[in-house]
């Protein structure tokens, strides 16, 4: 069984693959985009992508995968991360002119950063801004991210736990094939996305449609459409599965408010991962 995901080893997506599927061989990649088509073209069996932080919010690029392609969401599992501060022998906080990491890790450590003037370089994933820092040698750079990705390229942690929430958690989702099914557990909740047609009140009659059948939003929010300016989607999650009565009731109504009804996929919620490697994880 092969799983992709964006980045490569000492990085949280990879830290997160492992815990989900401990004997399945990981497949990284530079890019969400990529590691969801190994799947969709049949080359991964699954694939692991974070969806929301509990302080920098949702994973938009991710979130527009979710609605322009054929996945399914199959389990969601929340990791805490502690964000550290890394660099080269002999770096120190005042050396430090510069900090590269992924640009939700750079967020979840604005206060830090700020406090001490550093300018900033957005990159593509936590563990390759470390081995950057490894490679170019340089004791006015410094990456942030993970315990693990200092012992694994060498670099020296020049402060820990710099997130400014102690509760800093990173939730990922696992896509497979509709027709594909690796994780066996019981479903709860279901993530639907949908666009409204265009007449005044369809978003108040679509929420309005959803709790009338008794489901519960535990997350609604919008996002542009990419392709059509100034139309947009919304993501919701919704306690409770769909495939009942009740939810293919709910269904057939929200067509009459809604052009686009697409059910991602349903999982069950909290499921927490890594608890006692977790200081060991970043984005």
């Amino acid at each position: 069984m092969k799983i992709s995901y964006s980045g490569i080893e000492g990085s949280f997506a990879a830290m997160a693959s492992e815990e989900i599927f401990p004997s399945a061989e990981k497949v990284a990649c530079r890019t969400f985009r990529e590691a969801y088509e190994k799947v969709e073209q049949g080359l991964c069996e699954a694939c692991v992508l974070p969806i929301e932080n509990s302080y920098a919010g949702e994973v938009g690029q991710v979130s527009d995968l979710m609605f322009s392609g054929k996945l399914k969401v199959t389990g969601v599992y929340e990791l805490r991360v502690n964000q550290c501060l890394l660099g080269v022998n002999g770096t120190t906080e005042d050396t430090i002119k510069t900090v590269m990491s992924h640009p939700q890790a750079l967020e979840q450590c604005g206060d830090h950063i700020a406090r001490y003037g550093y300018n900033v370089i957005p990159y593509e994933n936590t563990a390759r801004a470390a081995k950057e820092v490894a490679e170019k040698g340089d004791v006015t750079l410094a990456a942030i991210g993970s315990r693990s990705a200092a012992k694994l390229y060498g670099l020296t942690i020049i402060a820990e736990d710099i997130n400014e929430s102690s509760q800093n958690v990173t939730r990922f989702a696992v896509f497979e094939k509709p027709e594909t099914t690796t994780t066996m557990q019981p479903m709860q909740n279901t993530i639907l996305i949908f666009t409204i047609r265009d007449f005044a009140g369809a978003l108040a009659r679509a929420i309005s449609i959803i709790g009338k059948h008794n489901y519960n939003m535990r997350v609604i929010r919008s996002r542009p459409v990419k392709d059509v300016n100034w139309q947009y989607y919304f993501y919701t999650e919704i306690e409770g599965h769909l495939d009942t009565e009740e939810g293919w009731r709910m269904l057939e109504q929200l067509k009459t408010a809604c052009e686009m009804i697409k059910v991602v996929g349903t999982y069950k919620p909290d499921i927490r991962i890594g608890e006692v490697e977790s200081k060991e994880s970043n984005v």
